[in-house]
């Protein structure tokens, strides 16, 4: 089976989550009962941009082809022989799954109508339906038992197989994407969210400062930590702390995981080299209490700023 990918090579623009001051808060905390938006009916809009969640098989489909143009026309991904065929990125979770569909209703010409653009997507799994399905599609990579273990009343969402086509990788199209997250959280009273964060490469020695530096300075407390799998386990401490180059490694990091750790995520033990996509994987862990009080105030603590 392969492997999760949440957040996968999403290294479009972030500018909204890595402006964020990281004041961990207490206002998140009060928020888990806020939003109720009725099913079929958009969570927000941006202009011609509206996000909404997928209702339908064809609209599942939309989001699988979407995903093939970004990992594996655009990125370094290798299809197999069905993806090559059906030009879609398929596993056996999607079904499961919920899906955030990032919509342009913005006609291709003047005066000219045509079925909306599905422009971004987003994958989120909850721990109920996961428990009912198989488990999470992270476990193939991180031992995230103990972890759910040591929670036993929170509830976790897992993201996954996050892109964006390239003409909408700016500021708008994100912070929709993420107004669309937030909405879920507050719907389903999630408490903690998680997933894979890629970098490009398959030589962690390539990686050595970055690594070194997630390692150190953003480490999960034992609460929240889950470890690689062993026999697919790289290290991450592969220099001293005092031999990081803290500055450089924050340069280099890719911007979605800049913003995870701005508004508090942790990164687990360990990375996981995916030859299949071409990368190394960290994972995030991102507790919904952790969360910066100022991220919450810009999109409204019931999700309101964007709302349909």
């Amino acid at each position: 089976m392969r492997p999760n990918h949440a957040f996968r090579h999403a290294s479009f623009a972030l500018d909204l989550m890595t402006r964020l001051a990281p004041a961990p808060g207490a206002l998140a905390a009060q928020l888990l009962h806020g939003l109720r938006t009725p099913q079929g009916e958009p969570l927000g809009r941006i202009g011609t941009l509206e996000i909404r969640m997928a209702e339908t098989a064809k609209q599942v489909r939309r989001a699988q082809r979407l995903r093939y143009r970004v990992f594996y026309d655009e990125m370094s991904a290798a299809p197999d022989m069905r993806a090559r065929l059906s030009r879609r990125d398929v596993d056996g979770f999607d079904p499961v799954c919920d899906h955030l569909l990032v919509l342009d209703h913005e006609p291709v010409m003047l005066g000219t109508k045509r079925n909306p653009r599905v422009v971004g997507t987003y994958r989120l799994l909850r721990q109920e339906t996961a428990a009912r399905h198989g488990g999470f599609y992270t476990a193939g990579e991180f031992a995230i038992g103990e972890m759910l273990a040591r929670h036993p009343g929170s509830r976790f969402l897992e993201l996954g197989r996050s892109c964006v086509l390239a003409p909408y990788r700016n500021k708008r199209t994100v912070e929709l994407l993420w107004h669309g997250v937030w909405s879920y959280v507050l719907r389903h009273n999630v408490d903690a969210m998680f997933g894979c964060a890629s970098l490009e490469g398959t030589d962690p020695a390539r990686l050595t400062q970055v690594l070194s530096y997630l390692h150190h300075f953003h480490a999960a407390p034992p609460a929240w930590s889950a470890r690689a799998l062993p026999g697919r386990r790289a290290a991450m401490d592969l220099l001293p702390r005092e031999k990081v180059d803290a500055k450089a490694a924050w340069r280099a990091l890719p911007p979605l995981i800049k913003g995870y750790l701005r508004v508090g995520a942790f990164v687990g033990d360990g990375a996981v080299v995916d030859r299949q996509f071409g990368t190394t994987d960290v994972l995030i862990v991102l507790p919904v209490s952790s969360i910066s009080d100022r991220y919450i105030q810009h999109f409204g603590p019931g999700a309101e700023r964007h709302a349909a």
